[in-house]
């Protein structure tokens, strides 16, 4: 068994068992297991949260996406063939929601140091065909900068988050409304409550976030079968639904996000402390303390060597993984869409590796997983 297992779930939950199973019971006695008190609770914990108007809570986060550039659709705002730029430095998730929509996914190349979206690269991408930018929070570091909202508002684009691993995360920059939290920056996100998340379900989950009332407004109907009031579909919708057993779990451990976010903050801060050698290259700490909320902690070395980085140290008992070994413009699903070239992407999806960062991992894993990182021979 691993010392320094890269994630362990039920460790992760375990000090929340009481209160989870409490929960459970609840959601069983009260016979509501559609929508009902636990779902309208988290959505306005939500919108408390993050400053956004409208909360409203879905399947899981693609679907949030999925919802929000349908919903988009349904007002007029996009049509088939519009085309969403995203950072080519992404899950998957991100792009399946722009084509599964039949828009056309534009990657735009990285910054190197956060390996988020480069915003000096947006004009360059712009068509007479761009209808939105989706900005990426990757890793839990917010994306958002002057550069950005400067561009959309230039070319009258709408701004869509991917905010699925950045939950608590915040910003000194502008949004376009009066939040500076991530989720309620744009003119909508999708978040994501996987289980590995800094706030995870006991299964899927996810929440779309806003503060346009019409998008909430066809969002919800789209989620619930395109239907405003019962057996009336104003639109060909979908079940994305957020079960109410999902949404008291998550009511159990939502209060906890910010205590979540600072350990891995320390955790963070250990490793980059720890860790001495110019073959290992460290993520970019934060200005601010809540920029980032380290949903992973990412490294880099040579790409010749990385198989045996990961290697040596799975031999010292240290757990790691890679997000995301192959850029969703090299997926074979994608293989017929054309780029530009995106050198930075590629490059880091051949260097990266995520180390231990979550819940299960103390600070004092975290400096002696760097000292081992020190000593080894790889």
């Amino acid at each position: 068994m691993m010392k320094y297992p890269f994630l362990d779930l039920a460790k992760v939950n375990e000090p929340y068992m009481d209160e989870l199973v409490a929960a459970a019971g609840r959601v069983v006695r009260s016979g509501r297991y559609i929508g009902g008190e636990e779902v309208e609770s988290l959505e306005a914990d939500l919108s408390a949260l993050t400053g956004a108007t409208y909360a409203i809570g879905v399947s899981n986060g693609l679907d949030a996406l999925r919802l929000i550039l349908r919903a988009y659709k349904e007002m007029g705002v996009i049509k088939d063939g519009d085309e969403v730029i995203y950072p080519a430095n992404t899950y998957i998730a991100s792009v399946l929601a722009i084509s599964d929509c039949g828009l056309i996914p534009v990657p735009v190349d990285i910054d190197p140091e956060t390996m988020n979206l480069d915003t000096a690269l947006l004009e360059g991408a712009i068509t007479d065909r761009t209808r939105a930018i989706m900005t990426v929070h990757l890793y839990g570091r917010v994306c958002w900068d002057a550069s950005l909202v400067d561009t959309a508002r230039r070319h009258g684009l709408k701004i869509i988050e991917d905010c699925a691993q950045a939950l608590g995360a915040r910003t000194l920059a502008d949004g376009l409304h009066a939040s500076h939290c991530a989720g309620a920056l744009g003119d909508a996100a999708g978040i994501s409550f996987y289980p590995t998340k800094n706030v995870g379900a006991l299964g899927d989950g996810g929440a779309v976030l806003t503060h346009d009332a019409d998008l909430a407004r066809t969002v919800r109907a789209l989620a619930n079968y395109g239907s405003d009031r019962r057996y009336h579909n104003i639109y060909c919708g979908f079940n994305c639904r957020l079960d109410p057993i999902q949404a008291a779990m998550l009511r159990v451990k939502l209060p906890h996000l910010a205590d979540e976010n600072a350990d891995r903050f320390a955790r963070a801060l250990a490793y980059g402390r720890t860790i001495r050698r110019p073959d290992v290259i460290l993520p970019m700490m934060s200005r601010e303390v809540t920029d980032h909320v380290w949903h992973q902690y990412v490294v880099r070395v040579p790409a010749s060597r990385r198989d045996s980085f990961m290697k040596r140290l799975a031999g010292e008992g240290v757990g790691t993984d890679i997000h995301y070994a192959v850029p969703p413009h090299l997926q074979p699903c994608y293989a017929s869409l054309p780029h530009r070239p995106l050198p930075v992407t590629e490059l880091l999806a051949d260097e990266i590796v995520s180390l231990p960062i979550g819940t299960g991992t103390t600070v004092a894993d975290a400096a002696e997983i760097g000292h081992i990182i020190n000593r080894l021979d790889f």
